[in-house]
């Protein structure tokens, strides 16, 4: 009997959605849940990938308001309730092995448009060192990792740095987000021929970590940065 089969048998993969073992077994999400899931679709803003209403219109409110230091993004759900219970899951329950869906469906949905980024690097968000100690692991590197073997792009974990340990966002307003994470991150050692990156992170609200993320690596020399994250705040 093959290892994997027993590790099936032994500890059977659980559904993303529902938290019961998954039928068939192989799969990696029930077909059920999966048609509960709400996938971003078109028309999205052409810098952040959020749904909007308006098709006539190419950015939502906030990329027209504002400047980025990102490209653009995607991502792959909008951020409902079934979602933020998923997310909950892999956080603080440790079901890292949900990511194994979520990573599989990113790529598969999303490897034309990350060929088309050219990217030399996936990056995954940071975590600080306190907050891994106590998780176990940082979602976003485990995401990354998927993510760089389905698409055969190095992953990058050193370009990114996390120096401090920032107040929880949740209840901070979107300035207050990008305030509370000023001077957070810091750029690594940039290798030589790394001038395009994808950041990699589960969810994104305000876009307050991708912008201070992308605002370091841009001032460190990197000429193009994108995203890709699981769930995305605020689509229609």
């Amino acid at each position: 009997m093959q290892k994997h089969t027993i590790l099936n048998i032994l500890f059977p993969r659980r559904c993303p959605v529902c938290g019961e073992i998954v039928r068939p077994a192989g799969s990696l999400i029930c077909p059920s849940c999966f048609r509960e899931l709400s996938f971003v679709k078109s028309p999205v803003c052409k810098k952040c990938g959020k749904e909007i209403v308006d098709e006539t219109m190419e950015y939502c409110e906030d990329c027209m308001s504002h400047r980025h230091a990102f490209d653009y993004g995607v991502a792959l759900l909008n951020y409902d309730e079934a979602a933020r219970k998923s997310m909950a899951q892999i956080k603080y329950n440790n079901k890292r092995e949900y990511l194994d869906f979520y990573g599989a469906a990113m790529a598969a949905r999303y490897e034309k448009t990350i060929r088309r980024m050219q990217v030399d690097a996936i990056v995954p968000i940071p975590v600080h060192s306190s907050r891994r100690r106590k998780r176990g692991f940082n979602q976003a590197e485990l995401l990354a990792e998927i993510l760089a073997e389905r698409l055969n792009i190095p992953m990058e974990p050193e370009l990114l740095i996390r120096t401090r340990k920032t107040l929880p966002q949740k209840e901070l307003s979107a300035m207050d987000r990008l305030k509370n994470l000023s001077g957070a991150f810091r750029a690594g050692k940039i290798p030589e021929g790394i001038k395009s990156v994808l950041l990699v992170d589960d969810i994104y609200t305000t876009g307050s970590t991708i912008e201070a993320c992308a605002r370091v690596l841009r001032t460190a020399g990197v000429e193009k940065i994108y995203f890709a994250v699981i769930c995305m705040t605020g689509g229609r």
